[in-house]
């Protein structure tokens, strides 16, 4: 068995996590906008988990079963807003939803 090195584990959870940061500024699609909060959840979970197997504890399984639950709930919740957004504005560019009636 390889055991990758905490600190590749970690370099990698950063990068995705920094991907992800740049899809919710940079994109203003709402879809784009949700896959970018996924892939911080998932670099989050994976922070947790290289650090729990570095340490030989199961805490950071457990941290990633809620953080999986957090983000089905996340993902549920997203969608029906989408749903909701594009029948009123009928396009999913976050731009219009600033210029809502007053």
């Amino acid at each position: 068995m390889t055991v990758v090195p905490m600190e590749t584990g970690l370099l990698l959870a950063g990068i995705l996590f920094l991907l992800g940061l740049v899809g919710v500024l940079v994109r203003r699609n709402v879809i784009f906008m949700l896959m970018s909060i996924e892939i911080m959840l998932n670099a989050a979970g994976l922070a947790f988990v290289i650090a729990g197997a570095s340490w030989g504890q199961a805490d950071g399984q457990v941290m990633f079963i809620f953080i999986l639950t957090m983000a089905a709930a996340e993902v549920s919740v997203g969608l029906a807003l989408i749903l909701q957004f594009y029948r009123q504005f009928k396009t999913l560019d976050a731009d219009v939803a600033s210029q809502m009636r007053e």
